[in-house]
């Protein structure tokens, strides 16, 4: 979990203090106005808008090399959109909800008002830094709370710059980076909640590091998506949609489609057509538009996983015309992969990188019973018109989210939840769910002047009797 950096270190005494500051800040201001919280979500929005071009130059240089577009398209775009859609919506999430009282307490009131927690820690990964960062960060504020933000140690630059422009913003007792902090450090601290965003394993390590605290914890992990082409799509149209969200970002991409079914005897026509998707797209791997792997490190780990693939008999077929990887800019060609086994790490592990193994099936019950024996995915993918086999593959499978027809675009709708299930995470945001989930929904039960409940207090006699025999009948 821990990361190194060049950053100077901050040290467990010094995030105390920070977060022990953010405490005392909430208590004294008080839950804030929609007036205040609206001002805070502008701030953002005004930090996002007119800082475009250093923060994709800054992320840029934290890859190595990252297209501007991905992450306008990806990161800003998605940000900017999703302040103004809480923007328009905040009234109406602030306000009280008003719930059923039982028909024996007629008269009183149950209202459930929704409040900030508090102080929320965010621990945020490098590979969609800025989105990842304020997607959370959105609804933490839009309910009213204060934040601290640990960032990755690969994105030392936007962390940096992220940090200058919310301290021209943003009190540090209101919203803050933390710079150079252990993620196991983090993770100790005692939060009021808790959201995560990173591989399985280290989610576990966060959650074991909160329980001592008994913070709550939105952990948002990813693992292997499976994506169907069924043999009623469009063999072309799916591999266009699913390659774009395979090869964006070169793969680094949480709901990335990790591994690819289609109908056997059609492996050949996806090939030929995904040759030609790609090499248009990317016709030579040191293009302007293909995003560098993050580091030395996950460079090699994707060389290791292809070498093994290709030494226990896999069939490599790489998609553009410069197909060598390049370890000076960390380039690594997009590759398909056939003939793969379940002994294969291609298929144990979640590639995070742009390799696709490909595997073929004569009945769907074939992948779903595949699926099902494995970890839940975050997201799910099947390309069909078929609305019968679409039932049936969202009945019989489980998965963070299901995008039918295209990958990836589902986290992107502010009006759904984003979240993962069993090894792919707990807990959602985006949208009204994000909101509520970083909020203390309160319930109020307000008494009436006269209870009827009176009549059942001791002693217990004819009266209780009576009454309590008609309630439990009713």
């Amino acid at each position: 979990m821990d990361q190194t950096s060049n950053q100077t270190p901050v040290h467990t005494q010094d995030l105390s203090l920070v977060l022990k500051a953010q405490i005392e800040a909430y208590l004294e201001h008080g839950i804030p106005s929609l007036k205040q919280r609206l001002a805070n979500l502008n701030k953002l929005l005004d930090i996002l808008k007119t800082n475009q071009s250093d923060i994709t130059e800054a992320i840029s240089r934290d890859f190595g090399h990252r297209p501007p577009q991905e992450t306008q398209l990806a990161e800003l775009y998605l940000c900017i959109d999703g302040i103004k859609y809480a923007r328009k919506r905040l009234k109406r999430w602030m306000r009280p909800q008003k719930r059923v009282v039982s028909l024996w307490l007629l008269g009183a009131q149950n209202t459930v008002i929704p409040q900030p927690l508090g102080v929320v820690g965010f621990i945020v990964p490098w590979n969609y830094p800025l989105y990842l960062c304020i997607s959370p960060l959105i609804g933490a504020l839009a309910a009213g709370n204060h934040c601290m933000i640990k960032m990755a140690a690969n994105s030392s630059h936007l962390s940096e710059l992220l940090q200058h422009l919310f301290a021209k913003h943003f009190a540090a007792d209101m919203l803050t980076i933390v710079q150079g902090a252990k993620g196991s450090d983090f993770a100790a601290l005692a939060f009021d909640h808790l959201v995560f965003t990173g591989s399985s394993n280290t989610g576990r390590q966060v959650m074991r590091a909160a329980a001592n605290n008994l913070t709550p914890v939105t952990l948002e992990l990813g693992g292997k998506s499976p994506t169907i082409i069924a043999p009623d799509y469009s063999m072309t149209k799916a591999a266009k949609r699913l390659l774009f969200s395979k090869y964006l970002n070169a793969g680094q991409t949480c709901v990335a489609p990790d591994y690819l079914f289609v109908p056997a005897g059609q492996v050949e026509e996806f090939v030929a057509v995904a040759k030609t998707i790609v090499s248009e797209r990317y016709p030579d791997i040191e293009h302007q538009d293909y995003t560098s792997i993050i580091d030395d490190r996950a460079f090699m780990r994707l060389k290791s996983i292809l070498a093994d693939a290709l030494e226990q008999g896999a069939t490599a077929t790489t998609l553009s015309a410069n197909s060598k990887a390049n370890e000076v800019t960390r380039k690594f060609p997009p590759t398909l992969l056939t003939g793969v086994t379940g002994a294969m790490r291609v298929l144990q592990e979640e590639i995070f990188g742009p390799i696709l193994p490909i595997m073929t099936y004569q009945h769907i019950d074939q992948v779903l019973d595949y699926i099902n024996s494995h970890d839940r995915p975050l997201a799910l993918y099947l390309f069909s018109n078929d609305k019968t086999l679409q039932t049936k593959v969202i009945d019989r499978t489980r998965s963070g989210g299901v995008c039918l027809n295209d990958a990836t675009i589902h986290v992107g709708q502010h009006d759904m939840p984003f979240g993962g299930v069993g090894e792919s995470g707990m807990g959602q945001y985006h949208g009204e769910e994000g909101f509520m989930a970083m909020s203390k929904l309160r319930p109020i039960f307000r008494q009436a002047h006269t209870s009827a409940l009176s009549l059942m207090y001791p002693p217990y006699g004819k009266t209780f009797n009576t009454i309590i025999k008609l309630m439990l009948r009713l």
